[in-house]
Formats: structure tokens, sequence, C-alpha cells
């Protein structure tokens, strides 16, 4: 099939490159030129494991195209994909669906024949009508179908996400448009993925309500971590105890700093914001958005215990930065607010992180990148993993630090606490 994926970023380059993989002929669309030029060149603009080589194999085998020309590239194509940002509004929690509209009216103009209008980006409930509107002005629905086909990618597991997923929605009335989406995904289907038929509305909120669960499942258990904290239980029992009950499941119960990135903390944002126009309280989100926010305070708050409120002068080093692994992706990362406030204390910052330099402190003071593990922790007074990268995950610190007494809060729980006692480490971690 001939397909256009609208947008370069983490959907539209991880989906096209995927698709094309299939079989199916792709052009990413970007009006960014010097991105298109550098993906030309073999530069991706993120990190995402094995997304070079699928995106390259399919250019070379012509199967993979990229363009700033999107009514060409609209034109030339069935199935058009939107994948475009959809960010928090700077004034106030609703999505900013400016880009997305924009990119609808240019669609609008170029539609030759029938095609079929998917949005992959995550969108409140009722864009798919807006952009039924604005698509009818200019054109006769019986041009065009409008589908919701929400994404369900985890940075960092995306191409396997695709390849191997848990269930492909697909929201629209239309039989032809479902008929020709189901056959597109057929090679996944028959790999054992969920093909689930749903209305429109009702596919644009599975993909907010998705992400506002996954976000209490991790708001929980660190408000539990905290409780143990309090009366000297390991919160990795309870995440094992809790996790085996076939109702709960294990995963998502790993406690760690607050979440980020580029999903959760603007969907659940985004979901609050729709169920206030439609005048329905959603009062548990609300909450897991207040304690996450409030969940950065409370690792600080016990840097600060196990610095004995000495921070002045205290070289700290941060072991990753990124709010999870796999991904150079900086959106929301608790360190965004930590680093800054131990900077303001007089802190003497060094950070490591696998996907290098990060320009997000660039002008905080005190605070430098290293290019190893070695040269971030070896005068270390207190070690921070703060990031779960597999770099981290068997360290001898005893032969990395210098310096004979330095500290460990492992924001990951990697390291389990009666072998760092046997070494004489002082070591702290989450829930314990």
């Amino acid at each position: 099939m001939k397909l256009c994926m609208i947008g370069t970023g983490y959907v539209g380059l991880v989906s096209g490159a995927c698709f094309s993989d299939l079989g199916n002929d792709v052009i990413c669309v970007d009006k960014n030129e010097n991105k298109i030029n550098k993906l030309k060149d073999r530069e991706i603009p993120f990190y995402e494991p094995g997304l070079e080589e699928l995106v390259f194999k399919n250019y070379k085998n012509k199967r993979l195209n990229f363009s700033t020309d999107l009514k060409n590239s609209v034109k030339k194509s069935d199935i058009i994909f939107i994948c475009v940002g959809t960010p928090t509004k700077k004034s106030g929690s609703a999505a900013d669906l400016s880009q997305i509209y924009e990119v609808v009216k240019e669609i609008s103009s170029s539609i030759n024949k029938f095609k079929i209008i998917v949005t992959k980006s995550t969108v409140p409930v009722t864009t798919g009508d807006e952009i039924e509107k604005i698509l009818s002005n200019k054109n006769n629905k019986s041009r065009f179908s409008v589908v919701s086909n929400p994404e369900f990618l985890r940075e960092g597991e995306a191409i396997r996400d695709f390849i191997y997923p848990d269930r492909i929605v697909l929201g629209s009335n239309d039989k032809k448009s479902n008929r020709i989406l189901k056959n597109l995904y057929l090679p996944l289907i028959s790999k054992g993925a969920n093909y689930i038929n749903t209305s429109r509305r009702a596919a644009e909120l599975i993909k907010y309500s998705s992400n506002a669960f996954l976000a209490t499942k991790i708001t929980f258990i660190n408000e539990i971590a905290n409780l143990c904290e309090k009366i000297g239980i390991n919160v990795e029992d309870i995440s094992i105890g809790m996790g085996l009950d076939k109702r709960i499941g294990s995963r998502f119960l790993r406690v760690g700093p607050s979440y980020g990135g580029s999903c959760f903390p603007k969907d659940a944002k985004a979901i609050i914001s729709t169920a206030v126009k439609f005048k329905t309280n959603l009062s548990v989100i609300k909450s897991v958005i207040r304690s996450n926010e409030d969940r950065s305070k409370h690792i600080l708050s016990r840097i600060f215990q196990i610095l004995k409120n000495k921070v002045k002068n205290k070289k700290i080093c941060f072991l990753g930065v990124t709010f999870k692994a796999n991904t150079d992706d900086m959106r929301d990362t608790a360190c965004l607010s930590m680093i800054p406030a131990l900077s303001k204390k007089g802190a003497i910052i060094k950070y490591f992180d696998p996907t290098g330099f990060k320009k997000e402190f660039q002008k905080i003071k005190n605070v430098s990148y290293t290019n190893s593990i070695k040269n971030s922790v070896e005068n270390s007074d207190l070690i921070i993993i703060h990031t779960e990268w597999n770099e981290f995950k068997q360290l001898n610190f005893k032969k990395l630090v210098k310096k004979k007494y330095f500290k460990i809060y492992d924001l990951r729980n990697l390291y389990n606490p009666e072998e760092m006692f046997k070494k004489k480490i002082k070591y702290y971690g989450i829930g314990f």
C-alpha cells in the first residue's frame, strides 16, 4: 500500500520505518528541511534501539522515502497518517492541537481521490469530528474517511511494540476503511495481535485512558514506597506480592522517580481537560498528577537527609538523566527539577548518560557532563542512580570510586541492599 506519514518524530518515523519493512511504500513528511536532509544522510533525530538500521535498510530498498512536500506526498498516497505533536498548551492543561489542524488544512487541498486520513497522534475525544468538518469544507465526504488509530509504542522498545503489539485499535464505523486498514495490519494480526474496531471517539479515549491508568499504577506504588520507608518494609516484596495477582499484574509496579517522558504527563493533564469540557470529575487522575508532581520534592528531601543537610560543595554524580532507559528523551524527567535545586544549594554535580550531553543543564551553575561512568563517579560523595540503563546494573563501586567514604542513592533499586552492606557501602534505595 502507499502510505504517507506526516511528522518524523517518534511516532511517525518508527511507524513509517516499520510499515515499510512490512512491504509498503512509505513517504515520511516533515516541514523541517534540515531534519529531512539529515534523515537522508543517515542521521536519526532521536535515540531508539534498532531504528537506524531499520530506517536505512528500507530507505536503501526505496520502500521508505523522505520529503518536505506534503501536498504532493498526500496526492501519491492512499492512507495518510497524522503523526505530529500534541503537547500541553502553555496556558493550561489541554492538548495543543494547532499542528493537527494546520496539517489537516493542507491535506484538505490535496485530496485527488479517496483517502483514509488516520490520526495516530494522541488527541482528545471529538478531535476526529473536527478534522472531518475541516476536510468537508473543500471535499465531498465520499472522498475521504477520518479514522483514529492510536499508537502504543514504548520509548526504548518501540520497534518490538509495533511488530508484536498487544492490540491494534481502529476507530471507525466506515466498513471500507476498516477493511483496508485491517488488511494493512494483517501481517501483525496473523502473528497474534488483537484487532479491535471501535467508534472513532472510543479509540481516542482508549489511548488517554490507557496512559492515565499506567501513570496511576506508577504513582500508586511510589506512594506505597513512601509508606514502606516509614515502617521498615521493603517495597519490592509488596510489588511482587501484588503483581502475582493476575487482576493487578506486575508491569508498572516498579518504584522510582516521578513518571516523565512524552506521554504520561501531558496525557494525564489532557484527559482532565476533556473531563472538564464534559463536566465530569476525574478525581483519581487529578490525585495522580498532584502526587507525581510531589514525587521529586520527596526524593530531593531524602537526598538532603542522606547528606545530613550538608549539600554545599558536596560532589554529587547522576548516573542517567533521561526519564527512562533506552531513550534520549528528557521531557519531564525528574532530574530537571532535582539538579537545579541541588546546584542552588551549592552542590558540585557531574552526570553521565549513555545518550550524551544534555543542553537542559548547560546554563546551570556547577553542573558538568562527563563522557564515562568512571569519570563521573570517581570523586563523588553521593552517587544517584537515576535511570535504569543496563550499563549501571553491575558496577564495582569500590573500584570506581577513589574516595573511601561515599554514598549511593539508587532510585531504581538496581542493587541488593544486603550485598551492598557486606561491601561496606552506604546504600539507600526507594521504599526500604
